[in-house]
């Protein structure tokens, strides 16, 4: 079986797909044989099949890693780190119209926003690569006779678990920091969603990182991403996803060497409109909050909650807002939403939509599969609903709220901390008092001002409560690929005691 096939996008046009595992700068096959299938989500038929890594090949590939941990890449400098790291964000741009397509055939999210994505990986490669030469140590005067100093060191192998809703942006997420702070990593891609993320691994090499510094892997969670999380000789784990499965690899990490742990996990975020809103503004983030990325988003705004004063002129304007999302083909020019990522992802937005009907909420928009192909469901709006509903409490992953009225602004902060999560939330408000003191107030990692989904690689992201442990981004996401050593040093020639 050869390790690439030729495949087209609609945007894009022909490109020569990687379809192997990225080991040492090399394609090769799974130990194993094994391949598994990728489907188009907006056309349910498959695109390819690819290498499955099986608990043999992440063996290779840590290995791989950790021979590159311990030779080569030791000699490479800080300075040079950088410079590698903002090589792969100029061939990120330089390749944007491919990696945005094949984004978009493997993924189902709109072309436009696909390149948004591509443009971000970008800017987080060489943010990454700025830090590489500015992680410092410092020295410590604790008496004449001692030179004492404190430094940072690498992790060294790092096991990098990756979700299907960014597959390319959360690659750079994992990498940017890893790489600048002189890890190695073998990254494991999504099984829905492994095309985009081999086709950038070309460019690592492309880039001149040495062998086994970055080595990206296909397979299922619970084969391969469960052998990294077990892997005796991976000294950190990084996983985004489900909280359910974040506690899986927690466990594993525990239960072998103790391996550092980073997870960045799920969400059910409160959306709150108080009354003196600018309302079009609050409309337009509240729709972009929850409907962008097809709802398929950690951070989304699925719980709204609006004050009593304007609560019902925004109940039906937010409907008129949503009902303009044009959910469609993902390579159509206006497209914003297009469709949920795999049969079961659409099949469990379904089985949620159906709970919220059965428990007696209010169907205000949509509630319904759009078209007979492709996994498209409407933009769905739920009101009369209470809390303890599953459509309030459960993170759905899907293009589904809920909206609420509430009163005063203690109410509200008591109900948008009402929740197992702890990702984000955000306040619509022209009183900047409120806007402090209700931010403040909610225990959540991110909160947004008059704004929703406003990320940037300098910026800290992560999660309070059962959203995660560590964070994303910025100068903090350094800290997860360190350990601090102490050195010591007894100057002199006087003996102890």
């Amino acid at each position: 079986m050869s390790l690439t096939v030729q495949l087209e996008t609609p945007t894009g046009g022909k490109y020569e797909q990687p379809i192997g595992l990225f080991i040492n700068n090399e394609w090769v096959k799974g130990v194993d044989g094994k391949t598994f299938e990728t489907t188009n989500p907006a056309t349910e038929e498959v695109i390819t099949s690819v290498h499955e890594a099986t608990e043999k090949d992440v063996d290779i590939a840590v290995a791989a890693a950790r021979k590159a941990f311990e030779g080569e890449w030791r000699r490479v400098t800080p300075e040079d780190r950088g410079k590698l790291l903002v090589k792969l964000g100029d061939l990120f741009d330089k390749n944007a119209d491919l990696l945005a397509s094949v984004e978009s055939l493997d993924n189902g999210k709109a072309i436009s926003m696909a390149k948004v994505d591509v443009a971000l990986c970008a800017g987080v490669l060489r943010y990454y690569g700025g830090w590489a030469d500015k992680i410092e140590g410092k020295t410590l005067d604790l008496n004449p006779d001692t030179f004492a100093y404190i430094r940072k060191e690498p992790v060294g192998v790092c096991g990098q678990i990756i979700p299907w809703n960014f597959p390319l942006l959360m690659w750079a997420w994992k990498i940017g920091p890893a790489i600048a702070t002189g890890n190695v990593v073998v990254i494991k891609t999504a099984e829905q969603t492994p095309l985009s993320a081999l086709v950038a691994a070309n460019l690592t090499k492309e880039a001149g990182f040495p062998p086994g510094v970055i080595n990206v892997i296909s397979g299922f969670g619970k084969i391969a991403g469960a052998a990294l999380s077990s892997h005796m000789d991976v000294d950190k784990i990084a996983f985004t996803g489900s909280t359910v499965v974040g506690r899986t690899i927690l466990k594993a990490a525990a239960g072998s060497n103790l391996k550092k742990v980073t997870l960045e996990l799920g969400g059910k975020s409160p959306n709150i409109v108080f009354d003196d809103a600018d309302i079009d503004n609050a409309i337009s983030w509240v729709n972009f909050g929850i409907f962008f990325n097809h709802g398929q988003c950690c951070c989304a705004g699925s719980r709204i909650y609006v004050q009593e004063g304007i609560y019902d002129k925004f109940v039906q304007r937010f409907k008129e807002r949503a009902q303009k999302n044009v959910v469609g083909d993902p390579f159509a020019k206006d497209t914003f939403q297009g469709p949920q990522v795999s049969k079961v992802q659409f099949d469990r937005i379904m089985n949620y939509i159906k709970e919220g009907k059965d428990a007696g909420a209010t169907v205000e928009i949509g509630g319904n599969r759009k078209g007979d192909k492709g996994y498209f469901i409407e933009p769905t709006i739920f009101s009369n609903v209470t809390e303890n509903m599953k459509i309030v409490q459960e993170e759905i992953f899907g293009p589904v709220c809920s909206i609420s009225k509430f009163k005063t602004k203690e109410e509200v902060i008591k109900i948008g901390n009402n929740t197992t999560y702890g990702l984000a939330a955000a306040v619509h408000t022209k009183d900047l008092n409120t806007a402090i003191e209700v931010s403040n107030a909610l225990r959540a990692g991110t909160v947004w001002v008059n704004a929703y989904n406003v990320l940037h690689h300098q910026m800290p992201f992560g999660g309070f409560k059962e959203s995660g442990i560590g964070r994303e981004l910025g100068e903090a996401a350094l800290e997860n690929y360190t350990q601090t050593k102490s050195v010591c040093i007894r100057l002199g020639d006087a003996l102890f005691g």
